[in-house]
């Protein structure tokens, strides 16, 4: 199907929904892109692309500016959080040299694909909140702000509180998963690129640097009953974090001593949806990234994900006869991969979280695999890193 001149309108400009612009733009779409906020501007943190959502950002034509904006990881230490003690550690630059890990602040990213995607034609509206969709008629149609406004084709990349998911699926109540999260920008310091997981009973902590070491990305988890606003913008002051984790190690301390703005979010799970997309008589919608899957970070795979569902959709529109087909096509290639890995996040945060002898016992193991095998606990994961939807695993 071509899809020269086929009107397509996004919804959301973060990483999948600026990815599957672009994707659709380059192959002839006319793209607008409704974004809520103000501006895109310096949002977020920290995020790792490891090589899954690299490839697709090379085949957007965008990987020499991943290269330049990010740092490439040379290894993920797994540490015991308490004596700050490497567990095992994962080569992935010397295990892996073909392959890229690379650490970056998410506004950089969404800045490339922002580039990217004005590059393609695509445009991109600000101060555009669409408060519902409605897939009754020929075409969807959304309810703006400033009006109604039908589209040939509406891809819903409006993360967690998706209208286009709620169009699809009707009313959803997400679930907390007993875990709560702060995340945090301190000064760098001068550190190797690595990923270290400090881990103690019932909390992690995840660090890297970013921004050619000029600055530490630190996100902290802990299990804990009591529900927390689901919200990347609630703010709480750092003494929490500190005492959350101040029988953690003297280089954890060291690091949340200079944390002076921190973010807390309760981890909140949807289940992965169970329809995808909906063909129309004369168009149809679809879904992407956290709004079909949203997934806990205990693999770093939310952003690589959506850009993997970016490039599916794209070449599944792309490559079928219909609509129908094509969105029947993207459905088909995404669901049982993306439920692997959410299923698998979820059990790193319990192998993270371990106490008393159950901790003891995972860490011998992982010591002595280590040793005997050295790539072992890295190619466990060849599933999700070494997938290419671009090429020969599309």
């Amino acid at each position: 199907m071509s899809l020269i001149g086929r009107r397509v309108t996004v919804l959301g400009a973060g990483i999948a929904g600026l990815a599957a612009a672009r994707a659709l733009a380059m192959r002839g779409a006319e793209v607008t892109v409704l974004e809520q906020a103000e501006a895109i501007g310096e949002v977020g943190a920290g995020i790792q692309i490891s090589p899954n959502g690299a490839v697709v950002l090379k085949a957007l034509g965008l990987g020499a500016a991943l290269e330049a904006s990010s740092l490439r990881a040379q290894a993920v230490e797994l540490r015991d959080g308490y004596s700050g003690r490497i567990v095992t550690r994962l080569e992935v630059a010397k295990l892996r040299p073909e392959q890229g890990y690379h650490f970056v602040h998410r506004a950089d990213l969404i800045e490339i694909l922002r580039q990217g995607a004005d590059a393609a034609g695509v445009e991109v509206r600000l101060s555009s909140r669409a408060a519902s969709v409605d897939l009754s008629g020929a075409r969807p149609r959304l309810v703006l702000a400033g009006g109604v406004q039908d589209a040939d084709l509406l891809i819903g990349a409006d993360g967690l509180h998706s209208v286009v998911r709620a169009a699809l699926l009707g009313s959803e109540a997400p679930f907390f998963t007993q875990q709560v999260a702060w995340r945090a920008l301190v000064p760098g310091d001068g550190g190797p690129d690595v990923a270290e997981v400090h881990m103690g009973a019932g909390r992690h902590l995840v660090s890297y640097p970013l921004r050619g070491g000029a600055l530490r990305n630190i996100v902290a988890v802990e299990e804990r009953r009591s529900w927390v606003e689901e919200s990347w913008s609630l703010r709480e002051g750092p003494a929490a974090l500190r005492a959350a984790f101040a029988d953690f190690s003297p280089k954890v301390r060291g690091w949340l001593s200079r944390a002076d703005e921190v973010w807390l979010w309760g981890l909140f799970r949807h289940e992965v949806a169970r329809v995808w997309a909906a063909a129309l008589p004369e168009g149809g919608a679809a879904i992407l990234g956290d709004a079909a899957h949203p997934t806990l970070p205990f693999l770093a795979q939310g952003a690589s994900m959506g850009l993997e569902d970016a490039w599916v959709l794209a070449a599944s529109l792309a490559g079928t006869d219909t609509v129908g087909a094509g969105l029947a096509a993207y459905q088909a290639a995404r669901m049982a991969r993306c439920q692997r890995i959410v299923a698998a996040a979820g059990r790193n945060a319990k192998a993270y979280h371990l106490g008393g002898v159950s901790r003891a016992v995972a860490h011998l193991g992982l010591r002595l695999g280590g040793l005997v095998v050295p790539g072992l606990a890295l190619s466990q994961f060849d599933w999700i890193y070494g997938f290419d939807v671009t090429g020969k695993d599309g």
